[in-house]
């Protein structure tokens, strides 16, 4: 059996996704919010993480990082060691950042949400042997993530920011002082050309980094 950890934030989308995986003979799958989903990591080990990148939660403390960090001997075959559960991102085509978090995760299969469930058991599956698995629906969102100017850090601040967040709540969430935050703030709002924070987010929202 496939372990599986469906990990998105829509109650409603992410237990009937479960269901129709889980009438697949192979998949034991568990569903859960990106809140609960590391500390359920911890206690079933998945072999699979099945994770929805559109949450601006994916990048905080508690996200892919902390996620994929627990797994067994499928998962340490897929994700090269240590115990790590493979990742799977369902990703929207016209979002790039989400597509560059997912990838300096190493996360190793990449669908689109536009896929049919056929797809994404064929993903599952093939991840879950350590094979990388790429929807070719997302081709153009990858070379549009890889001209990204922001780094990994810079992009999880801005899509708390972009989230209505303020400087001390992002310091929070990512561990952060307040000056640090500001800091990386300053350097997203000079990257992106914008005038301030607000036209920072505007700008990033248009390209679809947030």
């Amino acid at each position: 059996m496939i372990r599986v950890l469906l990990v998105h934030d829509t109650y409603l989308l992410r237990t009937a996704l479960a269901f129709l995986l889980g009438r697949e003979p192979d998949l034991e799958v568990t569903s859960a919010s990106w809140q609960r989903a590391a500390d359920l990591s911890r206690s079933l080990r998945p072999h699979v993480c099945v994770v929805d990148m559109d949450s601006p939660e994916a990048g905080g403390p508690r996200g892919l990082r902390e996620l994929s960090g627990h797994g067994d001997a499928r998962g340490e075959a897929a994700a090269g060691g240590g115990g790590r559960a493979a990742l799977l991102a369902l990703a929207s085509a016209g979002r790039p950042g989400p597509l560059r978090r997912a990838y300096e995760e190493k996360a190793l299969g990449y669908l689109s949400k536009n896929a049919s469930p056929d797809r994404l058991v064929e993903g599952i599956r093939l991840v879950a042997k350590g094979e990388r698995y790429i929807d070719e629906a997302l081709g153009f969102g990858f070379l549009e993530a890889a001209e990204i100017p922001l780094t990994r850090r810079e992009l999880s601040v801005l899509s708390l920011a972009a989230e209505g967040a303020s400087v001390g709540e992002i310091a929070h969430s990512l561990h952060l002082s307040n000056g640090t935050v500001r800091n990386y703030m300053a350097a997203i709002t000079r990257k992106t050309g914008a005038r301030n924070r607000v036209d920072a987010i505007r700008i990033s929202r248009g390209a679809g980094w947030v």
